[in-house]
């Protein structure tokens, strides 16, 4: 009888234990499900989108896209300052402050002005940049990915420049980081303007190109120097245009500036060449008060000309223009 007793408190207790770790192994396992539903919902939401609207129209961009082709330079500038990683330039022409992205680790795009649709498409990009040398291109390239344009509006450099700077802030979440840019910016041309105001000094602004010279206003493509700067210009009807107004060295002479900006485009781009001293540099030109008070200043056309627009292209345009007034 005493074992019969036994043997059903045995198989009681038995029972009971079984019950209790049926009921721990069910808490934890619906605990785990919990945890990866939670898990796969985060894994599935959707990512974030802004709208970007620009010149061209409006965009929508996911945040911080991972496989971006830039074809502005002045963009590339900012992104690469920033530390974010791009998959795609076009490597013809790359300012040479930007080298790196000559390496092979980035897919050549094509030209500046032909970009390479083919393969664009190959990339699958989640985000492509232009500015005014791809506009045409802007529809094609559109069908490949969402593209937006962020070239600089030269009649009104700095709230573009920094709209601009401040849209690549918001796509890739470094809005802070950049308004840290831009902060160092503006002070610095806010003590350039007070510089070359005091002076009193006339400039002319002038793009060299293969012998010819084009000359460039306020409001113009380099109206910075004016505009921003601080400089007066020394006429104030000079056409605003993309390519300039075309100058001869008599016009210089009339005009006599106080300084005189020279962008040396042949510096520059592919088979170009760099001869603007010799030529600007004449017999003519020797008689005007900028030569004669060694004030013909050649800038750096990696900056001016192939990627104005950029936090550091900007900075280096105003250091430039900056140690000539020392």
């Amino acid at each position: 009888m005493k074992k019969t007793l036994s043997l059903l408190l045995l198989t009681v207790l038995l029972a009971v234990f079984a019950v209790a770790c049926g009921s721990d192994n069910s808490t934890e396992s619906g605990t785990e499900k919990a945890t990866t539903e939670t898990a796969a919902a985060e894994t599935t939401a959707d990512p974030e989108e802004i709208t970007v609207t620009h010149d061209l129209g409006e965009t929508t961009v996911t945040k911080n896209p991972e496989t971006v082709v830039v074809f502005d330079f002045g963009t590339l500038d900012t992104l690469d300052k920033l530390g974010v990683e791009v998959a795609g330039v076009p490597q013809a022409n790359i300012p040479s402050y930007l080298s790196k992205y000559e390496e092979s680790k980035y897919e050549n795009a094509g030209g500046l002005k032909e970009p390479d649709f083919e393969k664009i498409n190959e990339m699958e990009p989640d985000l492509i940049i232009i500015s005014g040398r791809q506009a045409d291109a802007y529809e094609e390239l559109s069908k490949i990915g969402p593209t937006i344009f962020l070239g600089v509006d030269t009649a009104n450099y700095m709230d573009s420049f920094k709209k601009n700077a401040n849209t690549l802030g918001e796509i890739f979440g470094k809005e802070a980081e950049v308004e840290e840019e831009l902060v160092k910016v503006e002070e610095s041309i806010k003590a350039l303007n007070e510089t070359a105001t005091a002076s009193g000094k006339n400039a002319l602004i002038i793009l060299a190109n293969e012998g010819k010279m084009s000359a460039y206003g306020a409001g113009s493509r380099f109206g910075i120097l004016h505009d921003e700067f601080g400089f007066t210009p020394v006429d104030e009807k000079i056409e605003a245009s993309t390519h300039g107004q075309s100058i001869s060295f008599e016009y210089i002479v009339e005009k006599d500036p106080d300084y005189l900006f020279v962008v040396d485009r042949g510096a520059v781009v592919e088979g170009g060449d760099s001869s603007a001293k010799q030529v600007v540099e004449n017999e003519l030109v020797k008689q005007t008060k900028a030569f004669k008070d060694d004030n013909i200043i050649y800038l750096d056309a990696n900056y001016w000309y192939l990627s104005g627009g950029g936090v550091v292209s900007v900075s280096e345009m105003v250091k430039e223009v900056e140690g000539s007034l020392e």
